[in-house]
């Protein structure tokens, strides 16, 4: 990922309020998988003024815009992540809601496999693995 979220508004045209730039900046700062509440309580502790609704709408332009992109692992919370982020697979603790990002080599030759054998050329793919440790 060569540009950052802020850049990639600017080069869409995105007009950029002082709050949509906070918001920015706290969407790439991010290393999770945020939801609006989350990304709420980040913002609003960088400036007081923004509002949960600012929060709502931002999200959904750039999600719109291709710069966010919405994730869901089946807690029933909207999360996003960089939609420019270097691929990766998620593994999901159920027991924790961790989300641990996973890329394997075997997994990606296996999908490519898979989709020649049924006769396609694969252009994308999302996996989500959910599973509870194992007790040793």
């Amino acid at each position: 990922m060569s540009e950052t979220i802020l850049s990639r508004c600017e080069a869409q045209g995105l007009r950029l309020t002082e709050q949509r730039r906070t918001i920015a900046q706290v969407l790439e700062d991010s290393t999770d998988h945020p939801d609006v509440e989350e990304l709420y309580a980040r913002a609003s502790g960088r400036d007081p003024n923004i509002s949960i609704a600012t929060v709502y709408r931002t999200v959904k332009l750039f999600e719109e815009a291709g710069i966010l992109e919405k994730v869901d692992f089946g807690d029933g919370r909207a999360r996003y992540e960089d939609a420019e982020r270097d691929h990766h697979d998620h593994l999901i603790d159920l027991h924790t809601g961790k989300v641990i990002e996973f890329v394997d080599p075997d997994i990606e030759a296996l999908q490519e496999k898979i989709a020649a054998k049924l006769g396609y050329r694969l252009k994308g793919h999302k996996l989500e693995l959910y599973g509870v440790p194992i007790k040793k």
